[in-house]
C-alpha cells in the first residue's frame, strides 16, 4: 500500500472542520467526459476552515473550442493555445491536492473528466476522500428548489465572481462549504471527514426511525426551545451531552437514517433521553462545557472547538508596557481589549495605536539592550528603553490607549490632525498624508469596536441578553461569569450584585480555570451576537435600586424541567 492510501485512510478519522480540502472546478469543452476535453481548472485550498491557498490553468484542449462554450465562459481559442496538455500539468495538480479532500458542486461532473483526463495521459487516478456540494445542499437546504451554485450563493449570500470560470466557481463552492460546516457540526453531529462522506451518501429527508419505545416517548415531549440534552443509557448515566438553538430539530436528526457512525453508536446504547431549555443558546453552550466535565460521558469524545477571537493586551511586566495583538486570552495579570471578530480590525487598530501614542513597539529582546531606535528619533516612541525618568508621562500616554480602546476616540483624533497640520506647516507633506491615512483608518474602526468598553479582565458589566421567550443576564466582574437562574449554581448572581455594591470585591479575586472557560465561551459567543445584547456598565450605577433591583432580581417562572442534571 502506498503512502498517500495510508494518508488518506488517516484523514476521514480527523475532524470534518480542521481538515484539509482541495475545491476544484473543470470548464470544459461540452458536457460529455466520454467525448470532450478540459480547457481550465481552478483549486481552492482549504485548511481549518479557511481559504490558505488556490491554483489556476488553462488546458490545451486539443481542439476548437465551441462558440458556445466560448459565449459562456469567456474562454477563447487564442487563451489555450499555448497553455499545457493535461498531462504535463497531471503532477503540479497532483501535488496540490495532496491527501486532501478533494470537493466539487456537482462531483460527479468533475470526477468524470478528471478520470477520463487520468486515463487517457496514463496517469494514476487521485485515491482521495470526495464529497459533493450539491448532495449536502439536497440534505441541509431541502426548502431550496435548485441546489444550483448561483442559487446556493444567492440564497447564503455569498459574492459569486466570475461565473462560468474554473478559479471563480471553485472559490464560491469553497465559501458554500464553509458556510455548510457550522450547520454541519450544530445540527447533525457531524464530527470527522468520515461522517461526512457517510452522511452525503446517505438518503436525505428519512422519517423518524425510533426504535426504542421511551426513547420514542421522551422526544415527543422535547421543545424548538434552546437547550441542552442528555442520552442516558439503561443504568441512568449520561452517556452524551450535547447543546442546540432548537432541541426538537436538533434531536430529531439523531433519528435520521443519514446519521454518522458515531450518532448511530448513541442511539445504539442509549435507552432515554432528557433536555433542559434554556433561554439562549449562550447558556446552553456553557452548560454543555460545565457538565461534559462534572460526568465525563463516555461518547463526547472530541473536545468542543470554538471560535478564534482576537484580543489587544497591554503586556505589564515590569518593563514599560506595550500593546500587542493575540489570540489568547489568560488571567495573567495584564489588560486585555476585544474580543475582535477578526485579525484584520486587531491589525487596523495596533496600527492606529503605534502611529498616534508613543509606546514602544520594539520586542523584549531589542527593548533589553537599552539602546536608541529610528522610531525614537521622530519621535514616534518616548523612549523608555534609555530614559529612566519618563515613567509618568509613559503612564499618561498609556492610559491615553487605554481611553482609545474603551471606544473614547475625539482625543485620538485631535491629536493625529495636530499632528497632520504641524508637519504639513513644516511641508513635510508626505508624512502628512501618511498620518490622513491613519485618520482615515481610526475613522473606519469607529463602528468595529469590541463589545466591552473596558478591559475584560476589569470589566464590571451586566449583559442582558435577548431570549427565545425570556431574557437571559450573564454578570462580568472582574474576569467572572455569574448567570441569573444559573440551575447548576444557587444564588451566586443575587451575591455576586450584593458584594459588588457593598465593596467587598475580594470575593472574585481567586480565579479558576472554570471561570476562563466560562469567560471565552461567553465572549466567543457575545462577539457574534452585538445585535442580541445589551450592556450595562455598573460604574454608572451607585446601587441596587439605581440599577434595578426588582427587575434584576424579579425570580421569573423556571425554565427548566425537573431532571436532576
Amino acid at each position: 500500500m502506498n503512502n498517500k492510501k495510508l494518508i488518506n485512510r488517516a484523514l476521514v478519522d480527523i475532524p470534518f472542520d480542521r481538515a484539509e480540502y482541495s475545491v476544484f472546478d473543470f470548464e470544459t469543452t461540452g458536457i460529455s467526459a466520454r467525448i470532450e476535453k478540459v480547457i481550465e481548472i481552478g483549486i481552492v485550498k482549504i485548511r481549518n476552515g479557511r481559504i490558505v491557498d488556490t491554483f489556476q490553468s488553462y488546458f490545451n484542449p486539443g481542439r476548437q473550442i465551441p462558440y458556445y462554450i466560448t459565449q459562456m465562459t469567456g474562454i477563447t481559442n487564442e487563451d489555450v493555445k499555448d497553455a499545457p496538455y493535461f498531462d504535463e500539468l497531471f503532477n503540479s495538480i497532483n501535488e496540490f491536492f495532496g491527501s486532501s479532500v478533494l470537493v466539487a458542486h456537482n462531483l460527479n461532473f468533475d470526477l468524470s473528466f478528471l478520470r477520463k483526463e487520468c486515463s487517457e495521459a496514463n496517469k494514476n487516478f487521485p485515491n482521495n476522500p470526495a464529497i459533493c456540494t450539491v448532495r449536502l445542499a439536497k440534505i441541509l437546504y431541502p426548502q431550496l428548489k435548485s441546489r444550483s451554485l448561483g442559487n446556493l450563493t444567492k440564497s447564503l449570500k455569498i459574492k459569486h465572481r466570475e461565473i462560468h470560470r474554473g478559479l471563480g466557481d471553485a472559490s464560491a463552492t469553497a465559501k458554500v462549504l464553509i458556510k455548510m460546516f457550522n450547520q454541519l457540526r450544530e445540527e447533525h453531529n457531524i464530527e470527522t471527514v468520515s461522517d461526512l462522506v457517510h452522511f452525503q451518501n446517505s438518503p436525505s429527508g428519512s422519517p423518524l426511525k425510533l426504535i426504542k419505545k421511551k426513547l420514542a416517548d421522551n422526544y415527543s415531549s422535547v421543545p424548538n426551545n434552546p437547550g441542552i440534552y442528555f442520552f442516558k443509557d439503561g443504568k441512568g448515566s449520561v452517556i452524551y451531552v450535547g447543546k442546540a438553538k432548537s432541541l426538537k430539530k436538533r434531536v430529531s436528526n439523531y433519528f435520521q437514517s443519514n446519521t454518522p457512525k458515531k450518532t448511530r453508536k448513541i442511539i445504539q446504547k442509549a435507552q432515554s433521553l432528557d433536555y433542559h431549555v434554556t433561554n439562549s443558546e449562550l447558556i446552553a453552550l456553557i452548560s454543555e462545557a460545565e457538565l461534559i466535565k462534572q460526568h465525563n460521558p463516555q461518547l463526547n469524545t472530541l473536545l468542543k472547538k470554538f471560535s478564534r477571537n482576537y484580543f489587544i493586551r497591554i503586556k505589564k511586566d515590569g518593563t514599560a508596557s506595550k500593546v500587542e495583538a493575540t489570540t489568547n486570552f489568560e488571567f495573567d495579570g495584564n489588560d486585555y481589549y476585544g474580543p475582535y471578530s477578526n485579525r484584520d480590525t486587531t491589525k487596523s487598530l495596533i496600527d492606529i495605536i503605534d502611529k498616534t501614542f508613543a509606546l514602544r513597539e520594539c520586542t523584549d529582546k531589542e527593548f533589553n539592550k537599552h539602546k536608541k531606535c529610528y522610531l525614537a528619533d521622530i519621535e514616534r516612541c518616548l523612549a523608555p528603553c534609555i530614559n529612566n525618568d519618563i515613567s509618568s508621562e509613559y503612564d499618561i500616554e498609556l492610559q491615553k490607549v487605554n481611553d482609545f480602546l474603551c471606544g473614547h476616540n475625539q482625543s485620538s483624533v485631535d491629536r493625529l490632525l495636530n499632528k497632520m497640520k504641524d508637519l504639513s506647516e513644516r511641508k513635510k507633506f508626505e508624512e502628512a498624508a501618511q498620518i490622513r491615512d491613519v485618520i482615515n483608518s481610526l475613522l473606519m474602526q469607529l463602528n468595529k469596536s469590541s463589545i466591552l468598553a473596558e478591559p475584560i479582565n476589569k470589566a464590571n458589566v451586566l449583559i442582558e441578553i435577548s431570549g427565545f421567550k425570556a431574557n437571559d443576564y450573564l454578570l462580568l466582574i472582574e474576569g467572572r461569569v455569574f448567570i441569573k437562574d444559573y440551575p447548576l449554581e444557587k444564588n451566586t448572581f443575587n451575591d455576586a450584585l450584593d458584594h459588588y455594591f457593598l465593596g467587598s470585591v475580594d470575593l472574585f479575586k481567586k480565579l479558576t480555570d472554570k471561570d476562563l472557560e466560562r469567560l471565552k465561551i461567553s465572549l466567543a459567543w457575545l462577539i457574534k451576537n452585538k445585535t442580541r445584547i445589551k450592556i450595562h456598565y455598573l460604574s454608572n450605577y451607585h446601587s441596587l435600586e439605581e440599577l434595578g433591583r426588582e427587575f434584576i432580581f424579579t425570580k421569573e417562572s423556571s425554565h427548566y424541567n425537573d431532571t436532576e442534571f
